[in-house]
C-alpha cells in the first residue's frame, strides 16, 4: 500500500514537472501545429500570387477597354508578367540564396504588394505593361524558397505533399480569389482587383512574420555555384518540359472569357463560373499530385503530359456546346496541376547543390509557358482562326512537352545505369 502510494506520488510529481516545463505534454501539440500553420501562411502567399496572375485573364476585356487597346493586345500584359517571372526567378534566387529564408520571403511578398499597387495606379497600356513586369519579378523566387521551407518542415517521405500544400494556395486562388476578383473588377472597375491583391500580399507578410520559423539560407551559396545548375542537361530539359507542356493550358486560360462568351455562347456572367471550374480542377490536381509524387515523380509527369494533350483536345471538341465547356476546363487544369507539382520536385532533385535556383526556376519555366501560350493563342486568333483555335494549338505544345519528357527520362535512366 505504502509502495503503491509512493509510486503514485512520484508519477504525479513527474507529470506536474513536465506540464510546468516548456517541453511538457503541450509542447508536442504545439510542435505538431507549428508546421501546419507555417504551411498555411506559405500557401496564403500562393493564394495571393495565383489571384493576381489569373485575375488578369478573367478581366482581360475590362482591362483592354480601360487602357484603350484590343483584347489580343491586352494579352501582352500576361506575357509581360510572365517575362518578369522568367527574369526574376533566377536573378532573385541567386542573389538571395544566402539570405535567411523567412526574411527573403517577407521581402519578396512586400515587393509583390508594391507591384499590385502600381498596376492599379497605371493610366496607360505602357505603364501597366511595366507594372505587370515588375509584379512578376518576385513570383518564381517566392515559390522556390517557400517550397524549400515546406520540404524542410515535412516529415520523412512527405516532402511531395508539403510542397503540394504550398502550391494548393495557387489552386485555391482559382476557386475563390480569381472568381471574386473577376466579379469585383467587373462591378467596381478592373483596378479594384489589383487593390484587393495588394491587400492580400500585406496579409501574407504579416502571416509569414508570425508563424514561419526562421530558416537559414545556404551560407556556402555563390552565384557561380547556383548558375551551374543551368548547365545541367536534366535541369534544362525539365525547364523545356514545363515551358512547352504547360503552354497549352495558358493558350486556353488567357482567352477563357471570350471563349465562354463568343464560342460557347454563354453570357458574360458565366465567366466567373467557368473560372471557378478551372480553379476546382487546379485544387483537385494539386491534391492528386502530392500523392502521385510520393508514388513516382517521373510516372506522374508522364500521366500529366498525356492527360493534358487529351484534355485540350476534348476542350476543343466541346467548347461550342455551352456548359460542356466547364468540365473540359476542369480536366485541363487538373492535369496541369499534376505537372506543376511534379516538375517542382524534379527540379529540386536534379539541380543538386543549386537548390534555391532549381526550385525557383520551375515557375520561370511555367511562365515561359504562360507567355508562349498567350502569344500563340493571340497569334492564331489574330490570324482569323477564332477563339477556339488556341486549344488546338495547345495540344501541339503538350505533345512537344511529352516528347522532351520521354527523352529526358531515357537520358536519366541511361546515366544512372552507367
Amino acid at each position: 500500500m505504502t509502495s503503491s502510494t509512493a509510486a503514485d506520488r512520484d508519477a504525479a510529481t513527474r507529470a506536474a514537472t513536465q506540464q510546468a516545463r516548456p517541453g511538457g505534454p503541450e509542447a508536442p501539440v504545439l510542435a505538431a501545429r507549428a508546421p501546419r500553420l507555417a504551411l498555411l501562411a506559405l500557401a496564403l502567399g500562393g493564394f495571393t500570387i495565383g489571384t493576381t496572375e489569373f485575375m488578369t485573364m478573367g478581366l482581360l476585356p475590362e482591362v483592354a477597354a480601360g487602357v484603350g487597346v484590343s483584347i489580343p493586345t491586352a494579352g501582352h500584359l500576361i506575357s509581360a508578367y510572365a517575362l518578369g517571372v522568367v527574369v526574376g526567378a533566377p536573378l532573385l534566387a541567386v542573389l538571395g540564396a544566402r539570405a535567411p529564408r523567412r526574411r527573403l520571403l517577407l521581402w519578396l511578398m512586400g515587393a509583390y504588394a508594391a507591384g499590385n499597387v502600381l498596376s492599379a495606379a497605371s493610366m496607360s497600356m505602357e505603364m501597366l505593361t511595366v507594372a505587370r513586369f515588375l509584379d512578376g519579378l518576385p513570383h518564381g523566387a517566392y515559390f522556390g524558397v517557400a517550397s524549400l521551407v515546406a520540404a524542410d518542415l515535412a516529415r520523412p517521405g512527405r516532402a511531395g505533399r508539403a510542397v503540394a500544400q504550398v502550391m494548393l494556395g495557387l489552386s485555391v486562388a482559382n476557386v475563390l480569389g480569381v472568381p471574386a476578383a473577376t466579379w469585383l473588377g467587373q462591378n467596381l472597375g478592373w483596378r479594384a482587383g489589383f487593390v484587393a491583391a495588394s491587400v492580400l500580399a500585406v496579409l501574407t507578410v504579416l502571416a509569414i512574420a508570425a508563424v514561419v520559423p526562421v530558416r537559414a539560407g545556404n551560407p556556402d551559396a555563390r552565384w557561380r555555384t547556383e548558375l551551374t545548375a543551368l548547365r545541367e542537361p536534366q535541369v534544362l530539359l525539365a525547364l523545356l518540359i514545363g515551358a512547352a507542356g504547360f503552354g497549352g493550358m495558358f493558350a486556353v486560360y488567357t482567352y477563357i472569357s471570350p471563349i465562354a462568351t463568343d464560342v460557347a455562347g454563354l453570357g458574360s456572367g458565366s465567366v466567373p463560373l467557368v473560372i471557378l471550374m478551372l480553379g476546382l480542377g487546379m485544387v483537385a490536381g494539386t491534391v492528386l499530385a502530392g500523392r502521385m509524387a510520393d508514388w513516382s515523380v517521373p510516372g506522374s509527369l508522364v500521366v500529366g503530359s498525356i492527360g493534358m494533350a487529351a484534355a485540350l483536345l476534348l476542350f476543343y471538341a466541346v467548347s461550342p456546346y455551352g456548359w460542356w465547356l466547364a468540365p473540359a476546363a476542369f480536366l485541363v487544369t487538373t492535369l496541369g496541376s499534376v505537372l506543376v507539382v511534379n516538375l517542382q520536385l524534379r527540379l529540386m532533385r536534379v539541380a543538386g547543390e543549386a537548390e534555391t535556383l532549381g526550385a525557383a526556376m520551375n515557375h520561370a519555366s511555367l511562365n515561359v509557358a504562360n507567355a508562349l501560350g498567350a502569344w500563340i493563342g493571340g497569334a492564331v486568333i489574330s490570324a482569323g482562326l477564332g477563339y477556339r483555335a488556341p486549344a488546338l494549338a495547345g495540344v501541339g505544345l503538350s505533345v512537344v512537352g511529352l516528347v522532351v519528357l520521354v527523352a529526358a527520362l531515357r537520358a536519366d535512366r541511361g546515366a544512372r545505369t552507367a
